[in-house]
């Protein structure tokens, strides 16, 4: 996968933020919100910095930020993940707390069944330990543990302010039975961006998310192709599956849609078994693999829905072709689970 221009950690690319309150995270409990409340730190968006802007309780900060504590202990906020998630990594982000940033923090974990929350008899398993944090910075650290998460608790030691917090990794969703119809391309149910052939603008796991497009910049979108070909994503699938209807949404879209768009698709147990291991070999075995859905044209800020999909086998994976460029704010593929 061409990370060429991101800067970040390669988790941070390559994986989709699952602390996302778009996305359905949440803020479960918190010591202490005085200054600035703790939801905003789960904001889609980058934290903005307001000169002027003040509040009853003084400045307002796009964060969540604490009083000063004049005790013993650190205050912390448990945060809801959108998904049980497979965790790859974390940022711990500062930006435009200067004077105000906690000097540390900690992350820990839980995983609990549906429907519940954390409690006082709660196990809680530390994954990150006591961390130095800096003024105004992105704070990225690593984490390759195979244990699935419903459940973070941020600690900062011992108060102070976070403008966000971004938890990177696969959903792990329960599951669903075979026979049941569901978007076998969302990133809520498995799904995940294995590859693709450019995403200079906005944020392309967005593609795979089932909520409503924002603006432009909520989806994945291309630069302006100056040589022959065309541009392309490849989606390793939540399940092996059968398709049976595809929703292109090229919402906002307008002067950038793509002319037309095509599907290709392969069955390859073993690579989706294999996970993000088996990406690079995905690139060039995409070239081989079979049509899942013929070039059908595009319009612009539209919703595409295509039904007539040819009788085929169960696929893994799939490749969205857009000709010759341009922008897609969701991809949906509604099919059903196979054995």
């Amino acid at each position: 996968m061409d990370t060429t221009q991101d800067s970040r950690p390669e988790f941070a690319s390559r994986y989709p933020n699952l602390a996302s309150a778009g996305l359905g995270a949440t803020i479960v409990s918190v010591t202490d919100d005085f200054f600035a409340e703790a939801p905003r730190m789960l904001a889609d968006s980058d934290a903005v910095f307001i000169p002027d802007k003040y509040d009853d309780n003084g400045k307002w900060m796009d964060g969540w930020e604490s009083r000063r504590k004049r005790g013993p202990g650190h205050d912390h906020a448990v945060v809801k993940l959108a998904a049980p998630t497979l965790i790859r990594g974390f940022d711990i982000d500062t930006s435009h707390f200067t004077g105000n940033f906690p000097p540390a923090c900690s992350i820990e974990a839980c995983n609990l069944p549906a429907g519940t929350t954390p409690n006082d008899t709660t196990a809680w398993h530390p994954l990150v330990p006591i961390t130095p944090l800096g003024a105004s910075a992105h704070h990225y650290v690593g984490h390759d543990g195979d244990h699935v998460w419903t459940h973070l608790r941020l600690n900062i030691h011992p108060d102070g302010g976070v403008a966000r917090l971004r938890v990177y990794g696969l959903a792990q969703p329960t599951g669903h039975a075979e026979g049941e119809e569901f978007d076998l391309a969302s990133l809520m149910n498995g799904a995940r961006i294995a590859g693709f052939s450019d995403a200079h603008y906005g944020n392309y796991h967005r593609l795979l998310t089932p909520t409503v497009p924002q603006d432009m910049g909520d989806g994945w979108e291309t630069r302006r192709r100056r040589e022959p070909g065309n541009d392309w994503i490849i989606v390793a699938l939540a399940a092996p599956g059968h398709v049976e209807r595809v929703i292109v949404d090229t919402a906002y879209y307008k002067g950038n849609f793509p002319e037309s768009c095509s599907i290709d698709a392969a069955y390859l147990p073993d690579a989706l078994a294999a996970g993000p291991d088996a990406d690079a070999m995905l690139v060039t075995a995409s070239m081989f693999w079979e049509p899942l859905m013929g070039r059908q044209p595009l319009h612009a800020n539209r919703v595409h829905e295509f039904t007539d999909i040819p009788e085929h086998g169960p696929v893994t994976h799939v490749r969205l072709n857009i000709h010759p460029d341009g922008g897609v704010s969701r991809f949906k593929l509604f099919g059903r689970k196979t054995a």
